[in-house]
């Protein structure tokens, strides 16, 4: 089984590459937040949990958030080679709390890839796409606000990268270049581990 982290700051093309390697790999894409839409929409009871913080504006709580995890991973166990996490975890203790889910499936994180991208590279990317975009999200055309955003990811994340390198499981990627190009390196660090 092949279980994948992937890290990147906002406005990296995580979401996008998370999807090609799905596909390529036949691994089910988890991102948190679709995660609570869906389990918020068919009001689940770990949904109605989720609802009552982000209702509040509060963070969901670590186990309300694994909990929905695993019975995701039980929902589409035998149908895939593996999952590809996405927005989680952010924190060390939620990295704590993955990798123990994972042993009670008797699997484990497989490899963490890193995209590292500039903070201006970033700025300018997120900036552009808000141009682009019919409806774009009022804090991607706020220079400050993406600035401040990429900070946020540096100081969250770079514990849980700490976490999986000591690990031997961080591979990180120049996420520069073409989808396709900075697919080509994603996918050739995952054929080295399988």
């Amino acid at each position: 089984m092949i279980n994948l982290i992937l890290f990147g700051p906002p406005g990296s093309g995580k979401g996008t590459q998370a999807v090609k390697l799905a596909e390529e790999f036949n691994l089910y894409h988890i991102s948190t937040g679709d995660l609570f839409r869906n389990e918020i929409s068919n009001e689940t009871p770990l949904g109605l949990e989720a609802k009552k913080y982000m209702s509040k504006g509060e963070l969901v709580p670590d186990e309300v958030t694994i909990g929905m995890l695993s019975n995701k991973l039980d929902e589409q166990a035998g149908k895939v080679n593996g999952f590809i996490f996405d927005g989680f975890p952010r924190t060390e203790p939620q990295a704590d709390a993955l990798d123990k889910l994972l042993d009670l499936k008797d699997t484990s994180v497989s490899l963490v890839l890193a995209l590292e991208v500039g903070e201006d590279e970033i700025t300018e990317r997120i900036l552009d796409r808000a141009k682009k975009s019919e409806n774009p999200r009022a804090d991607d055309l706020d220079e400050a606000i993406i600035r401040n955003r990429f900070q946020v990811y540096l100081k969250q994340t770079s514990p849980v990268a700490e976490h999986y390198k000591k690990a031997d499981k961080l591979v990180t990627i120049v996420g520069i270049g073409s989808i396709n190009e900075i697919f080509e390196k994603l996918k050739d660090a995952v054929n080295e581990i399988k």
